[in-house]
Order: structure tokens, then C-alpha cells, then sequence
């Protein structure tokens, strides 16, 4: 799924929020695309993120993880507006003027999320830092989607769900002999899966009003302009090598920028909790690099783990091919 103002920044209006649970539901009685789609983009999407703490594990040991998340932002963010130039239409910003609010509070969430995650991976490693952020973003979705809306997820994606999050655990208890425990780099993991979910649970609404680029753009703006002077404020100066620039060109145009698109045009096609639990592939490409990069060596209980992450991922999928649409519900504008 880092900085000190994370409850104020995840502070997100209760009246706010029940909308985008109401928009979470809603989506299925207006859905006349197959889910196949936003399966496979959002499988894509975790696949690209898990290479995220490899690539910051092997190039950037010494930066500082709140610039390297400030700056993937930006990155992305110029990537975005490369894809939304492309459009000429001249009520492209028009949606702009009635979901500024959610634009803001899924920057926030963004943000949150950039900043704790990388700090998080720093603190506690990136087997077990990836883990926890990543695999508590299904359960804290789920749980705000029952909070919210009074109406939990199916429970067939509750098996899932949890077969996978305790397939990771295993996963990454079996790779992560040599990772000291850090309580700071736990909660930290926590809050990015909480950001994470937070963020999913909005973007669902902003794709439902304007195009997944327009709704990139606008709330990765938001994030950067967040998070940059974050880093400004809590760390040292951004060390500007050709190494760094590496690095941070890469987590931004392809780990952020093509990884976000994908996973929102998937927001169009299936739910967001199925969106966020199908994101714990992210782990499992995080799981076979460190294998074969970083040199880890996990045991007979990591595998174990892998087989029960994925048995739970196609439990989700089933669940997603399998749903019907129900009742299109009117998402309140005021």
C-alpha cells in the first residue's frame, strides 16, 4: 500500500464517504461491459507494483523514501497530463466544479498511501512491509464498504479474501528469515493499506463521472502537491544522481503511471473491493523477485502460502465472472 499527519490526512468525512460506498454498489446495475477486462487490468496493475520495493531495495538503500514517493507522484502526474492532452474536448474539466471534494480527498488518500508505503517497506522490510500494506487493503475496504453502506461483500469474497491475506502472510514468514521487527514500520504498513482503501473507494466514484485519465490526473496532481512538501519538511535534500532520476523515472511513468491507469479503467468493470483484493498479486510479484533478485530463499511454508494466495484470487475472480447486476442506485449530489 510514512509521515506523521497520517490520521489528519485520512480524516475523510463520514457523509462523503457513505457516497462512495453508495457509488461502490451502485456500479453494477449501470455495468454492461464483461468483468474480464478489469480483471485482467487490474491483475496487470498489481503485477507492475510489485516491482516497486525490489526496484527501491536495489537503487535507492540511502534516499530518503518520502522523496522517492514525492517525486514518482509528480512523475506520474506529467505522464497523466501527456495522456490527457491527447483529448481536445472542451468539457473535459467541466466535472471539475461538482467532485472537487472527492478530486481532494482521493489526493489525500494518495498521498497517504505513497508516503506511508515507502517508509513503511524501509522501516520493516520489503518482503513484510509489501505484506502488510498490501494485504490489509482487502479487509480494510471490505470493512468500510460494511461500515458505510450496511452491506458487507459476498461472503464467497471473504473466503478469498482471506485465503489470499493468509497465503501472504505465509508467503513473506517464509522469506523474511532476516527482517527485524518494527512496530513504527508495521503501523505505518497498516495506515498505506487503509490509504489504499480509501483511495480505491473514491476513485470508484470519480470514474463514474469522468474518464479514469481525467480522474489520474487531477488526484495525482493533488497527492504531489501533498506530498512534496512533506518530504521538504521531514527529510534531507533529494540526492539528484543519475540514479536516483532512474529510479523515480521508473516508479512514476510505469510502477504509478501506466500501473494507475490500468487499475482505473478496472474500477469501470468490477467492484472496488474485488479491484483491491486482486491487488495481492502485488505481493506475490514482490514474493518471485525477491527470490530472484534480492536472493531470498524462502521455505516449504512460503509456497504454501503462494498456493493458498492464489486459490483465494480465483476464488475472487469466480465471484466477479459470476455476479449479476442488481439495482442501480442514484449517487447524491449534494
Amino acid at each position: 500500500m510514512e509521515h506523521p499527519a497520517i490520521a489528519s490526512t485520512l480524516n475523510f468525512k463520514g457523509k462523503c464517504f457513505s457516497q462512495v460506498g453508495v457509488a461502490m454498489l451502485a456500479h453494477h446495475g449501470g455495468m454492461k461491459h464483461s468483468s474480464l477486462p478489469g480483471i485482467i487490468m487490474a491483475l496487470a496493475a498489481a503485477v507492475l507494483w510489485g516491482t516497486t520495493g525490489t526496484a527501491q531495495s536495489l537503487v535507492a538503500a540511502h534516499f530518503s523514501p518520502y522523496w522517492i514517493g514525492a517525486w514518482r507522484l509528480l512523475i506520474a502526474s506529467v505522464f497523466f497530463a501527456m495522456v490527457v492532452a491527447r483529448s481536445k474536448d472542451p468539457l473535459a474539466w467541466a466535472w471539475v466544479r461538482t467532485a472537487w471534494r472527492w478530486v481532494v480527498l482521493a489526493g489525500l488518500a494518495m498521498a497517504a498511501y505513497n508516503l506511508c508505503f515507502f517508509a513503511g517497506v524501509k522501516a520493516a522490510g520489503v518482503a513484510t512491509g509489501t505484506a502488510v500494506a498490501i494485504g490489509s487493503g482487502p479487509v480494510w475496504v471490505g470493512l468500510l464498504q460494511a461500515w458505510f453502506t450496511r452491506q458487507s461483500p459476498r461472503p464467497v469474497w471473504w473466503l478469498g479474501t482471506t485465503l489470499a491475506v493468509l497465503g501472504i502472510g505465509l508467503m513473506f514468514s517464509g522469506a523474511s528469515h532476516t527482517a527485524s521487527f518494527s512496530a513504527t514500520g508495521y503501523v505505518l504498513c497498516l495506515a498505506a493499506g487503509l490509504a489504499y482503501a480509501s483511495f480505491t473507494l473514491l476513485s470508484k466514484h470519480l470514474v463514474g463521472v469522468t474518464t479514469p485519465e481525467m480522474a489520474t490526473l487531477t488526484v495525482f496532481t493533488v497527492a504531489a502537491l501533498i506530498a512534496l512538501p512533506v518530504a521538504a519538511l521531514v527529510s534531507n535534500t533529494f540526492v539528484a544522481t543519475s540514479a536516483s532520476w532512474l529510479l523515480v523515472s521508473y516508479l512514476g511513468v510505469v510502477a504509478t503511471g501506466i500501473a494507475f491507469l490500468l487499475f482505473s479503467h478496472a474500477l469501470r468493470h468490477i467492484a472496488a473491493a474485488s479491484c483491491v483484493t486482486l491487488s495481492l498479486a502485488e505481493p506475490v510479484t514482490a514474493f518471485g523477485l525477491a527470490i530472484l533478485v534480492v536472493g531470498e530463499r524462502p521455505d516449504a511454508f512460503a509456497f504454501g502460502g503462494l498456493a493458498l494466495v492464489v486459490a483465494g484470487l480465483l476464488l475472487v475472480v469466480w465471484v466477479e465472472t459470476r455476479k449479476k447486476g442488481g439495482p442501480s442506485l442514484r449517487i447524491p449530489t449534494a
